[in-house]
């Protein structure tokens, strides 16, 4: 019989069913968010057109050991191809021995039934007909596969013979709160009940455990492992046994880790091996049949003597533990067979014979064991690089005591290193060679093996190089301290090997001396320090656009002190501006480019490398663009003062470069001079109409009024001013008369006078923003009439006619006040009485 997975899988199978029946998109949408919210096991049990089912069920549940109800109330998901009522009887009508349900009343029929219904069962996945691709192949709770058909609708086909009709999903995508239903036409039949049909006698079909596991595809290598070590009689007498039985996936990744040495079982072929596998076996094998039901914690004795599996909870179910550090994920339970029960896991199980053994066998030198080991090679590559007898030396008889670090370890000290290391290789002069060999003795500990528990907390070891190493265990892990600031930490300890052992850590070990030859091999110019480093980047950008010869300058002899300014600052920079400048590359004309060189130089100290050290507070240093910045040292953190009211802050300090010093600042620096070339003043009220377009007749009538009102507008104000749009003294123009085409024709002393009367109603002595404007505020105007103020949607200002102005644009900031465009000419009392004679 194929493996069978547990029969809690059903359970989902036939609660779900009952979602499908009760569920009429239609008509019943509530019904169906009910049943939605219920579990699997809920909805069945209360619809009475699953009797088929609920009768499975129960029949089921039945053996011992049996447990659908309760798993199928579990979170799942399953995806459930379920046969209606009329499905099953037509199976029984096909069954000469089984014409109801209830006839399946043996534990051997019962486990039948449990097989054509667990391969109704997917686990793990609710799988919507849209997530569903003609001559798709799905594996089934049972083991076996239904391939999927999509022609004409929606066909699930079993193992029956192809001229066999498929089942027909007649209802598709039924939601229970723990997985999706598919409601067909017929039940399924997986090959291992077609076998049992064929012989005649379905009761006969369960075989032993052996024949489970030639049954069953992914236990092929367990199958040949069970013959190879001669177990297939123990496994196939009368029992009972319990089997927890590795995939073909577990035995390959156990090859794997057993090197190549073991590709396959064939190499277990010395008396040696041949025993280790039978012990192997042996600790796979309870004497009693234990279903998963009857899993609990805590220890159990194999059929390997003196050696016991831990069975350890873990969530809703178990994982399997052995002499490892690893545990065995149960992934299929409850497969029976007449002696037994099996169930699958995804790891080998291994005692500590077998650890022991293949310890054993593995031992290999030092050397050996870095080239053996994959994330080593970068190591290896190092000892044959540095062309100082390493590798004979490592292996030669010891006992050594070797750090090694992983190849991430070594591309981590090659990307500190820059780009003049991009690889090991790149070590090839006899000064590199001799670094190379200065960092690699620094690794090695001769005369002794120090395995872990030889370690102690503050020890120091002398290394082969000469310098110390320091051991700190702290929280279970062994680090060890280098001349940096950063330990190693020993990620894979006593790796045993036969002249020492070997410790695996995440990090190069460097010692003082080779950190000063490195900082003398790596100081570049200022320029280049810039280049590599990416929060400068745009500082690099911005010496470039200037265009003025700075890269080559900073590239100079020196020294000079850079105050740097990050990307962000550059940025904040940029955002300043406006949207003139989006980037850097918009400094382009001959003045832009001016002010960004003005800009760069006053970042410059030229003639001296002035660390934070040298800098004292209240200090005024000249810059290369030749005004000062200050030095503000506060909470230990230095400040730069630039001509702006916010100072920039030292971020990074003291990065040492071959032609002077960097420090790193968050802002970049501005000197009065480019803030009065980036700050015009702000223009006054004139000037301010006489810049927009749709205010030059306003401009217009102030000068025809001839009174003096564009030098009062251009004096100290301050002043509110209700600017009127062009369109607004058109409007007004109109309403004149033919007398009055344009301004112009306000021409004698007693029209100028009137039009500096309605000129002088729009403005209001001191500065009023329309934040500072309440509803039906009262505004004095110089003219001597009120306005007022109405908010409502917006701002109007209302006159003395019986139309208020709208305020189309407000608060205009001038430097003597603030400008309101409004489109209507305000009326005073004696325009209204000309606009509207005899009223």
């Amino acid at each position: 019989m194929k493996k069978v997975v547990s029969f809690k899988s059903l359970l989902a199978l036939l609660a779900i069913v009952f979602v499908a029946w009760s569920c009429d998109n239609d008509e019943n949408d509530e019904t169906a968010k009910a049943a939605i919210e219920k579990n699997i096991v809920e909805t069945a049990v209360g619809n009475d057109a699953l009797q088929s089912l609920v009768a499975a069920l129960t029949s089921a549940d039945n053996n011992e050991g049996t447990d659908l109800i309760g798993t199928l109330s579990g979170e799942g998901p399953f995806t459930v191809f379920a046969p209606t009522d009329a499905a099953f009887a037509a199976l029984l009508e096909s069954l000469d021995d089984f014409d109801s349900l209830e006839d399946f009343d043996t534990p051997e029929e019962r486990a039948i039934l449990t097989t054509i219904l667990t391969y109704h069962v997917v686990s793990g996945v609710a799988a919507k007909s849209s997530d569903l691709s003609g001559g798709q192949m799905i594996s089934t709770v049972q083991g076996e596969d239904v391939t999927v058909s999509l022609e004409g609708g929606v066909f699930i086909k079993d193992k029956q013979a192809e001229e066999v009709a498929a089942a027909k999903v007649v209802i598709a995508d039924v939601e229970a709160s723990n997985g999706v239903v598919h409601v067909i036409d017929k039940v399924l039949l997986p090959q291992a009940i077609i076998d049992a049909l064929n012989s005649g006698d379905m009761t006969n079909e369960m075989g032993t455990l052996v024949d489970v596991v030639v049954a069953t595809e992914a236990l092929s290598i367990l199958e040949a492992a069970v013959i190879k070590a001669g177990l297939a009689e123990t496994l196939s007498s009368e029992g009972p046994f319990t089997v927890f039985a590795p995939t073909d996936d577990a035995f390959v990744a156990l090859l794997e880790v057993l090197g190549d040495d073991y590709n396959g079982l064939d190499d277990f072929d010395t008396e040696a091996e041949m025993a280790l596998l039978k012990d192997i076996l042996l600790y796979h094998v309870i004497a009693a049949k234990v279903m998963a039901a009857d899993l609990a914690p805590g220890s159990v004795g194999t059929a390997l003597a003196e050696n016991s599996l831990e069975i350890i909870a873990s969530g809703d179910t178990f994982t399997i533990g052995d002499a490892s550090g690893t545990d065995a994920n149960i992934t299929a339970t409850d497969i029976m067979a007449s002696n037994g029960v099996a169930h699958t896991i995804d790891k080998v199980l291994l005692p500590q014979s077998a650890i022991d053994f293949v310890a054993t066998l593995s031992l290999k030198s030092i050397v050996d064991t870095a080239i053996a080991t994959d994330d080593l090679s970068l190591l290896v590559d190092a000892l044959i690089q540095a062309d100082a007898g390493l590798v004979e030396t490592l292996n030669g008889d010891g006992p050594f005591t070797v750090f090694a670090p992983t190849n991430q370890a070594f591309a981590d000290l090659l990307d500190v290193l820059g780009d003049d290391f991009n690889s090991l290789s790149d070590f090839d002069t006899e000064a590199e060679k001799a670094l190379l060999v200065k960092v690699l003795t620094y690794h090695v500990v001769a005369g002794t093996a120090a395995f872990s528990t030889d370690l102690s907390n503050g020890q120091n070891i002398e290394t082969f190089q000469g310098e110390n190493v320091g051991i700190n265990l702290k929280d279970g892990t062994v680090h060890i301290i280098d001349a940096t600031e950063t330990n190693a930490a020993v990620i894979a300890a006593d790796v045993k090997a036969t002249n020492g052992v070997v410790h695996i850590i995440d990090k190069v070990l460097l010692p003082q001396e080779v950190l000063d030859l490195l900082a003398e091999m790596s100081l570049q110019t200022i320029v280049e320090i810039a280049v590599a480093t990416d929060d400068l980047s745009l500082l690099v950008g911005a010496l470039g656009q200037a265009d003025a010869g700075l890269v080559e300058t900073l590239n100079g002899t020196g020294p000079f002190t850079v105050f740097a300014p990050t990307n962000a600052a550059f940025v904040d920079l940029l955002n300043a501006l406006g949207d003139d400048f989006n980037s850097l590359a918009d400094f382009d004309t001959e003045a832009e480019k001016s002010l960004l060189v003005k800009v760069l130089t006053y970042h410059v100290v030229a003639g001296t490398a002035a660390f934070s050290t040298d800098l004292s507070d209240g200090q005024n240093i000249e810059t290369f663009q030749g005004e000062n910045v200050g030095i503000n040292i506060k909470d230990g953190t230095v400040h730069i003062v630039d001509a702006t009211e916010t100072n920039a802050a030292v971020i990074a300090a003291d990065i040492k470069a071959s032609n002077g010093v960097v420090h790193v600042i968050n802002k970049v620096l501005l000197p009065q001079e480019v803030l009065d070339i980036l700050n015009p003043p702000v223009p006054n009220i004139v000037e301010t109409a006489q810049s927009v377009q749709d205010l030059s007749l306003l401009v217009e009538a102030l000068i025809q009024a001839d009174a003096g009102l564009v030098g009062v507008l251009s004096g100290d104000g301050p002043f509110t001013v209700f600017a009127p749009s062009n369109a607004a003294f058109a409007a007004l123009l109109d309403a004149l008369g033919n007398d009055y085409h344009s301004l112009a024709d306000f021409d004698t002393a007693q029209e100028k006078a009137l039009l500096a009367r309605v000129l002088t109603y729009h403005v209001v002595p001191g500065a009023a923003a329309s934040t500072d404007l309440s509803n039906h505020q009262e505004l004095v105007t110089v003219q001597g009439e009120s306005l007022f103020a109405i908010l409502n949607h917006g701002v109007q200002i209302r006159d003395k006619s019986a139309v208020d102005a709208n305020v189309t644009t407000a608060d205009v900031i001038a430097s003597n006040g603030i400008v309101h465009i409004v489109d209507k000419v305000l009326q005073t009392q004696e325009i209204v009485d000309i606009l509207n004679p005899g009223h």
